[in-house]
């Protein structure tokens, strides 16, 4: 069976994770990338740059599909924009889940979110559209993920964990069993989370906290 044609939104660092995680599979074939008008016709890892967002018109008339691979920290506000875009312009964005990763089969996984290398997703976990949950993140039972979300590499979230839309977690974190974060969170590299929040854009900082 041939692969699925896909063009990536986004030529940074994260689009080269993104790369080797579909990679990975045998579903997709990365036919291109779109980035900003003065870089077309540089390559990231041997794929072109084909194109600026002012193409996605005309590139969705012959690709189907496509992945936003601008990565996230500060702000989920370009991800969000650019899903929105790539949606009205007709794509479908899948999702793109690493060979290496365990989903569990009563786990439900959002349009367009990415499932990288060694990530656990476990029992009826909810993950939301074009998140990034990644490299070797666990996410267990029961956890609900908002939409726009990034889990970054090496994350806890411990069961019936809620987390907002168009959050951070940053890498090593690990977020007590049953806590809710609000939408629009970032909480700092190596925090351990015991509670709460309930105000958004609160920043948890990378102290443990008491």
């Amino acid at each position: 069976m041939s692969k699925k044609q896909i063009i990536l939104i986004g030529g940074g660092g994260h689009c080269k994770s993104c790369i080797d995680v579909i990679e990975s599979g045998d579903e997709y074939e990365i036919v291109g990338i779109i980035d900003a008008k003065e870089k077309i016709g540089d390559s990231i890892l041997g794929y072109k740059i084909i194109g600026c967002d002012d193409d996605l018109k005309s590139l969705s008339q012959k690709y189907d599909y496509a992945l936003i691979t601008v990565g996230q920290i500060s702000s989920a506000e370009l991800r969000t924009k650019l899903f929105e875009k790539v949606l009205d312009e007709g794509f479908i964005l899948p999702k793109i889940i690493s060979s290496t990763a365990h989903i569990s089969k009563h786990a439900i996984i959002g349009r367009g979110t990415i499932v990288m290398h060694q990530v656990v997703i476990n029992a009826n976990a909810n993950i939301g559209d074009n998140c990034i949950i990644n490299s070797k993140a666990l996410i267990e039972h029961d956890c609900i993920i908002g939409n726009h979300t990034h889990i970054s590499t090496g994350v806890i979230l411990n069961g019936e964990v809620c987390v907002g839309n168009q959050s951070f977690i940053g890498s090593g974190s690990v977020l007590r069993n049953g806590i809710s974060i609000f939408n629009q969170t970032i909480v700092g590299m190596g925090s351990i989370v015991l509670k709460s929040n309930n105000d958004s854009g609160l920043y948890l900082n990378s102290s443990k906290e008491k």
